[in-house]
């Protein structure tokens, strides 16, 4: 027994040794990270007091001590600290005044169009964007007006101006390619594609993704080549293309893991993941978002831990486990709301909601559904100041071109006062000799009255000409013209599109007279825009119904692609229009879209007060169809289904066989831009 005793103190010693190495282990390896941290940490201020230095150094050049100052301002506090970043890149302009320097002007207007960007001031950051770009092409600094550009299109792009975006975004590419600025190619390349993606063309997207992975094997940047080829990955993934999808994300894992980046990597896992979930492959995509969590919970990144837990929940909610779900959704939701990220406590309340409902537990169900609908609410809260912000952003632009155009207008005053008064002083000094040059001076008179008369006519022909072409097609106009008459015309293949409002008579008896017809006309404006954007050719208003007709009266191989580009355009703009003005609280319209395509005839109808029209069945089925859409849809014929089922930038949804009035079952579908 004393024996057994003493082995056991033995044995206890021994523990108590081992644990004591452990927490010397511990506690060695904490210092040496804590040293580590603080020499990092020193470095740093070491090198901005570094560059602070050669800033105040005054017997350097010039070019040395902005090159510095640029870095302090830059590393020091414009991604940090933005308004204090403002107030240094302000004594840059100044020193760039006293000293003559007009690059490091161009330099200080661009930091501080940087520094205004992160703080949201987007007005006065254009404003000093716009003012570094003049002083960039003055001195011939391509790279710097490349630049320029480049943050203008994020400007635009941050305010959903995607339009703009694209075009600053082009302009700067061009020039990086002129000049062979590799890194800055594919930074506009990617900046290009983002657009695309996010408008959800993933066809131009794809186009300049897959640009990259050269440029960035060629240079040697394993992470950007990693990071392209997710990209690419997820255009696929988006286009339903799973095979082509889970390439390029292995692709990219395999890299990832070469570089040793935690998070790269867990993102190629997840994305992998979720490839076998809409595959419908369970245990797979339960295997890879595993090991995502596993890596995010290694790296402490809360956000993806918070996203894999949720699809680790939808993955065990379709699997049927859901006690697993429930908890993996709870325990995402939980992450979430502590750092409160909205979009994915809302994924997660979904999840929770879904498979409550599914397991019977109504009650549960209902508490998460109000959960999300407020989560919802909050995020349609942010969107809306977003976009109240964008009207602000748009207001002030206006406001300035206005001060702009003032100022011309005061400028050019002044100037023709200048001028009046220049020949007020000729006239006095040749008033003398005006008795001799009296016969000249009424020859001259006649001949600037026969000039203003025949500017005079000139004009109202003009007037003439752009009223007939507002009433009709160029081609006909210039028939009737030439003959006195326009001869009615058979095509074999027109698209007739016909738009309407639902529920117009209750919408517009809650709006005046001056909103009904400021709304409609808002509305219809717009739409004129849109079919002469895709040169469709505008009939006529009914009411509160839109027709339009491609395809005459010059017939285009296009005619058919453009009318339905045209309507979903038209769709587009209603639904927001409707966002907008639900965010206001103002009535709103929706509206339904059908298009078919056929024979047709068109002519001129009338004498007085006439106008261009069309006539046949193919008109009235159009109409038909338009009744039997749904609204936010364009409803479409098989002949026009026909015409475009080959075409890579649609999708169909086939609706079967309905009841037309007067025409008996015919076969509808639903399009969409892929």
């Amino acid at each position: 027994m004393q024996a057994t005793a003493q082995v056991f103190q033995l044995n206890l010693n021994n523990k108590m040794k081992q644990m004591l190495y452990f927490l010397r282990f511990i506690l060695l390896y904490c210092y040496y990270f804590l040293l580590l941290l603080l020499l990092a940490i020193t470095a740093k201020a070491q090198n901005l007091d570094s560059l602070h230095s050669i800033w105040q150094h005054k017997t350097l050049s010039d070019s040395i001590r902005v090159a510095a100052y640029k870095d302090y301002i830059w590393n020091g506090f414009l991604f940090s600290k933005p308004d204090t970043a403002a107030v240094l890149a302000e004594s840059l302009n100044r020193f760039a005044t006293e000293h003559n320097y007009p690059k490091a002007a161009a330099q200080a207007y661009n930091l501080k169009g940087i520094a205004n960007h992160l703080q949201g001031n987007y007005s006065r950051a254009l404003e000093n964007y716009m003012l570094a770009l003049p002083i960039f092409e003055e001195v011939g600094d391509k790279l710097g007006y490349a630049n320029s550009l480049n943050n203008i299109g994020n400007l635009y792009n941050n305010q959903g101006n995607y339009a703009l975006a694209l075009t600053y975004y082009e302009k700067s590419l061009a020039i990086k390619e002129e000049i062979g600025d590799k890194g800055g190619i594919a930074s506009s390349l990617g900046n290009i594609g983002n657009i695309y993606k996010n408008q959800g063309n993933y066809k131009r997207a794809l186009e300049y993704y897959e640009k990259l992975p050269a440029i960035f094997e060629k240079s040697g940047d394993k992470q950007g080549y990693a990071n392209s080829l997710n990209n690419i990955g997820n255009i696929y993934h988006n286009q339903g293309n799973y095979p082509r999808g889970l390439e390029y994300y292995e692709k990219s894992l395999a890299i990832q893991e070469g570089l040793g980046n935690k998070k790269g990597i867990a993102y190629s896992l997840s994305n992998i993941g979720l490839i076998y979930k809409d595959q419908v492959n369970y245990s797979r995509a339960l295997e890879y978002t595993k090991k995502a969590l596993a890596v995010r919970e290694e790296i402490k990144d809360k956000s993806g831990i918070a996203s894999s837990l949720k699809n680790i929940g939808v993955i065990y909610q379709n699997q049927g486990d859901f006690q697993m779900a429930m908890k993996a959704c709870q325990n995402a939701l939980l992450i979430a709301e502590e750092i409160g990220v909205l979009d994915q406590q809302k994924g997660a309340c979904q999840c929770l909601y879904e498979t409550y409902k599914v397991m019977g537990k109504g009650n549960e169900a209902l508490k998460y559904l109000e959960k999300m609908n407020g989560i919802t609410d909050s995020l349609k809260a942010e969107e809306t100041g977003k976009k109240l912000q964008q009207m602000e952003f748009a207001k002030q632009m206006l406001q300035d071109s206005i001060v702009k155009a003032e100022e011309s207008r005061l400028i050019e005053a002044v100037h023709k006062e200048e001028v009046r008064q220049k020949n007020q002083n000729r006239n006095i000094a040749y008033g003398i000799g005006g008795m001799i040059l009296l016969l000249s001076g009424g020859l001259y008179s006649r001949l600037r009255y026969v000039r203003k008369a025949k500017n005079i006519i000139e004009k109202e022909k003009d007037r003439s000409e752009n009223l007939l072409l507002n009433i009709l097609p160029a081609e006909i106009a210039a028939e009737l013209k030439e003959k006195g008459r326009a001869d009615a015309r058979d095509f074999d293949l027109v698209s007739i599109l016909f738009t309407d409002f639902k529920s117009f008579t209750e919408t517009s008896s809650k709006l005046s007279a001056a909103e009904l017809v400021n709304e409609i006309n808002t509305c219809f404006e717009t739409f004129d825009g849109i079919v002469g954007k895709y040169g469709i050719e505008k009939i006529k208003t009914i009411g509160d119904s839109y027709m339009a007709a491609g395809g005459l009266p010059v017939p285009s191989d296009r005619s058919v692609k453009n009318t339905v580009l045209a309507a979903l355009e038209m769709q587009r703009f209603i639904a927001e229009r409707k966002t907008m003005n639900d965010a206001i609280g103002k009535q709103a319209f929706e509206m339904r879209v059908g298009i078919h395509s056929g024979p047709v005839v068109a002519g001129i109808v009338g004498v007085k007060k006439f106008q261009y029209d069309i006539w046949g069945d193919t008109v009235n089925i159009a109409s038909r169809f338009e009744n039997n859409s749904d609204v936010g849809k364009v409803n479409i014929s098989q002949s026009t289904y026909d015409l475009l089922h080959a075409d890579q930038d649609f999708k169909f949804e086939n609706r079967g066989k309905i009841e037309v009035k007067g025409k008996g079952e015919m076969a509808m579908y639903y399009v969409e831009l892929v």
